[in-house]
């Protein structure tokens, strides 16, 4: 494996974007090289005119219309060429830092999937809402309940993919249901998810943060959905 596809899906971010895309490059994720994919989302904040004058050799896409987080990431997937895959959000959530020892358990042959998880490590995990929070937990437990599985963090950003495994998932998820979606389409061909301890700095409403009880609401649906009905 010699190269590493950065998916950063991006709807009104202006703020964090640059820092963002600072923090990727900052990062050595294990010498290998750097494809960076930034999918803007139809952003209406000046993001259109910032991704046209980056000078860096970034793969660059645009959509027309908002379609969701998760219709950015099919598009990401679809221009990708490394060997493993990993999706950044385009907020200050997440420190790709931590992406490097879920890296290491693909490299090494140790795993498949690594899922970064916000609740094994709780004294580095900060801002969250009780809604938030509890949504979190109470999402994780339907999906191991459904899926005889045991990960703390089924809602997790950070995700790390061998190419191989996530090539041919027909991902159909437009928006936040990205997440349970993958997992379960995962999960169902039997290939065990591993978890390690990430850090974690949410963020409220007020501060841009999107995702709200009606996509928690659409995640339960999204599971089930794909542990019966696909």
């Amino acid at each position: 494996m010699k190269k590493i596809s950065i998916i950063i899906p991006v709807f009104n971010e202006i703020k964090h974007l640059e820092e963002v895309l600072k923090r990727v490059e900052e990062t050595n994720f294990c010498n290998l090289e750097k494809e960076i994919i930034i999918v803007d989302d139809a952003s209406d904040d000046g993001t259109f005119d910032f991704l046209a004058n980056l000078n860096k050799n970034y793969k660059i896409f645009h959509h027309n219309i908002n379609q969701g987080k998760g219709a950015a990431i099919v598009t990401g997937l679809k221009n990708v060429t490394g060997q493993i895959i990993i999706i950044q959000d385009a907020d200050l959530e997440y420190h790709p830092n931590d992406y490097i020892s879920l890296i290491k358990l693909i490299l090494n042959g140790e795993a498949q999937v690594v899922y970064g998880s916000r609740f094994l490590n709780a004294n580095n995990s900060k801002g969250f809402s009780l809604t938030h929070k509890f949504g979190n937990i109470f999402l994780t437990f339907i999906t191991n309940l459904l899926f005889n599985t045991k990960l703390t963090d089924m809602e997790t950003c950070y995700k790390a993919f061998n190419y191989e495994i996530i090539k041919d998932l027909k991902i159909k998820s437009k928006r936040f249901e990205f997440e349970p979606e993958v997992t379960a389409k995962i999960l169902k061909q039997g290939i065990k998810i591993k978890e390690l301890p990430i850090s974690y700095n949410g963020r409220k409403f007020v501060e841009g943060k999107k995702i709200t009880w009606i996509d928690g609401f659409h995640a339960i649906i999204t599971l089930f959905k794909y542990k019966f009905f696909d």
